[in-house]
């Protein structure tokens, strides 16, 4: 923490250089339209790393559900009572872990649980959960497994305990079809208390022998209601975000760290029980946080994205293997006469998304409830590839999509930085290919963000346009100390005053990574952070949504001294005007320690409202953080304002991010 303050305090020192209490004159010419500002202009990226996808979203609560985890009772302890003499236990297992690969490849392990006159008690399992398991009181739970059996006779008793091994809610089911079909069985309870940290106990009671799978557990109030679907409160924070796309799977996980282990759309797709759970891409990448037991389970798929980019009203922008594992892991190529299938897939996509019923993939999503097509737009080739050997998958790509589908967009990696040889040879070639997007990556420090305010400004204005794939100020690095402070999130909402004042550069962009999970993190900071049952957004959550609420529909000059504001006495500023609302939007950023008097004059209108909407995010501590005991310690406040005339006054607190609307008349 003391490295932070002292990184902050030179921060602090550097941006007011030459910062005077001297009255500023803004001015804005609401006439003079520059740049349309594009309805995906400011998105998110989503990834399963930090637990954001199972033990996140995706609001299944058993961990390990299928047995499939590299040690199939990885999550799972057998529970014996202490008359059970161990040595026959060892001899005669009451739980069998069987694998029948031949059969079935995608889901091939399942465990025989053999009980001989069991009382509740002698013989059970308990399941730990993703980090615990957060209950909520008076909530309805749905318990469900797969079984088959030779003959009925045995009794489970389902019950959720908290660390005392107090009893919060249960109920009991008998399996009662015989024969070698697989059955469900599914049953509902309410629990009685809320704790954070909960598992999961089944006791067998009764005489026989029962195959088990996909053990499962989900809360009733999922997002929508929908049975197995995702955990409301997380998808809250995205659809209030309003965001113009939804980039997903990834990031790393779509390479993987060899090809075996890449992302495999099509794997993700149909019942859950036959999606092929592989591991994380996250599982063990970075030694101080490893995570053993972080797999994929795809109960989170691609059509469950879709469909989610559909509920919040937001673009799906899939990302694809390129034929290329990451570049810092095996480096794995597929060889180009090999490269087909990985092509295929990205076609079958559009097809899936986009094709009619009686197509193949067409007729998969209409199978699993969505007829109606999802009008996909674009996708990415890759993700942070790098070199002539990406570029020649790359054009082959490019070749088979254009081909069958011209008017779709294909976002084009720059590699894993905005700087160097690597990128500069992405770049320049990437522009000669006449790339549609290119996809640009920027982990930097709270200075990078704010000395590079103009980056923009001289790239070229033509049909290679710049989505800002994944972005984030990183204040001492990545370290569980800095969950995302003021500091980065006011560095952020600087530079973002340039993307949007570039719009005819730049058409997308979106922070990342998006979740974190408080016991289960790899990677900070991260825009929103979660616990079993919480959620909360950092003051870089407020900074996007202040942006996505606020995105105007075409760019108009703002300047001080007949220049762009781009930090001159610290002031960073955008403006635009929203046609559908006939509203000015002014967004200025005051990163020095002092408050600073605006005059912003509007010209080229003939009247104001004479009330107007202030939108202030701030704080006086550039080290200071959100938290879940302050969720909301640092987050907007809106009040309105009296306009006289054509001139708004902006007294620009220290330290904040402030937006303006007022209606033209």
């Amino acid at each position: 923490m003391e490295k932070i303050k002292a990184v902050c305090y030179l921060l602090a020192s550097w941006l007011c250089i030459n910062t005077t209490n001297a009255q500023h004159t803004l001015i804005v010419k609401v006439n003079e339209p520059k740049a349309d500002i594009q309805p995906t202009m400011w998105g998110i990226f989503f990834e399963d790393i930090n637990l954001g996808a199972d033990g996140g979203i995706y609001a299944e609560l058993v961990k390990n559900r299928s047995f499939e985890f590299i040690k199939p009772m990885m999550g799972w302890t057998i529970q014996q009572s202490k008359k059970a003499d161990p040595q026959i236990a060892a001899m005669n297992p009451p739980v069998l872990v069987i694998n029948k690969k031949d059969a079935n490849t995608a889901n091939p392990r399942y465990i025989r649980v053999t009980v001989n006159d069991a009382a509740k008690g002698d013989i059970g399992l308990t399941n730990e959960g993703f980090r615990g398991m957060g209950i909520k009181k008076d909530l309805r739970y749905d318990f469900s497994v797969m079984y088959h059996q030779d003959a009925p006779g045995i009794k489970m008793h389902i019950e959720l305990v908290d660390s005392n091994n107090n009893v919060l809610g249960g109920t009991t089911v008998t399996p009662y079809e015989a024969g070698i079909v697989w059955h469900k069985i599914a049953a509902s309870f309410t629990a009685n208390a809320t704790v954070m940290k909960a598992k999961m106990n089944i006791w067998f009671e009764g005489n026989g022998v029962i195959d088990l799978d996909m053990i499962s557990l989900f809360p009733s109030d999922t997002w929508k209601n929908r049975p197995g679907g995702m955990r409301a409160d997380m998808i809250q924070k995205l659809a209030d975000l309003h965001p113009g796309f939804i980039r997903f799977p990834g990031g790393c996980i779509v390479e993987g760290y060899d090809l075996e282990h890449r992302y495999q759309w099509k794997k993700t797709l149909g019942p859950i029980e036959e999606r092929q759970l592989i591991i994380n891409r996250w599982n063990t990448e970075f030694a101080n946080r490893p995570a053993p037991d972080y797999f994929q389970t795809f109960g989170l798929g691609f059509f469950e994205y879709f469909q989610l980019a559909e509920d919040i009203g937001a673009e799906p922008l899939p990302i694809l293997n390129c034929g290329m594992a990451c570049q810092f892991n095996s480096a794995e190529v597929t060889t180009i006469d090999e490269l087909d299938p990985y092509v295929q897939d990205a076609l079958d996509l559009v097809e899936f998304a986009n094709g009619d019923v009686s197509t193949k993939w067409g007729k998969v999503r209409a199978d699993m409830g969505h007829p109606a097509p999802f009008n996909l737009k674009m996708m990415g080739i890759g993700n942070e590839n790098w070199g002539p050997q990406y570029v020649e998958r790359l054009k082959i790509f490019t070749k088979a999509i254009k081909a069958k589908y011209p008017n779709f967009k294909l976002i084009n990696s720059s590699g894993f930085a905005p700087d160097g040889s690597l990128f500069n040879y992405l770049n320049d070639t990437l522009r000669a290919m006449h790339a549609d997007f290119i996809d640009e990556h920027y982990y930097r420090s709270p200075e990078w963000f704010f000395s590079n305010v103009k980056r923009y400004d001289t790239f070229p204005r033509n049909e290679t346009k710049i989505f800002a794939g994944e972005y984030a100020s990183h204040v001492n690095g990545t370290n569980a100390e800095q969950k995302n402070c003021w500091l980065s999130a006011l560095s952020e909402a600087a530079f973002m005053t340039g993307l949007e004042r570039n719009a005819d550069v730049v058409s997308m962009a979106s922070y990342a990574p998006l979740f974190a999970h408080i016991d289960g993190w790899q990677w900070t900071p991260d825009l929103i952070w979660v616990n079993n049952l919480q959620s909360y957004g950092t003051p870089d959550y407020y900074v996007q949504q202040m942006y996505s609420l606020n995105k105007g529909t075409k760019v108009i000059p703002v300047t001080m001294d007949n220049n762009a504001v781009t930090g001159q006495d610290s002031l960073f500023a955008t403006a635009a005007i929203d046609a559908t609302t006939n509203e000015v939007i002014i967004k200025l950023v005051n990163a020095s320690n002092k408050s600073q008097k605006n005059t912003i004059s509007l010209q080229g209108i003939k009247k104001l409202a004479a009330e107007g909407k202030s939108v202030v995010l701030k704080s006086n501590d550039l080290y200071s953080v959100n938290s879940f005991s302050e969720p909301t310690k640092i987050s907007p406040h809106e009040s309105a304002i009296t306009i006289k005339g054509k001139s708004i006054a902006l007294d620009a607190a220290p330290y904040s991010f402030n937006i303006i609307r007022v209606k033209m008349l």
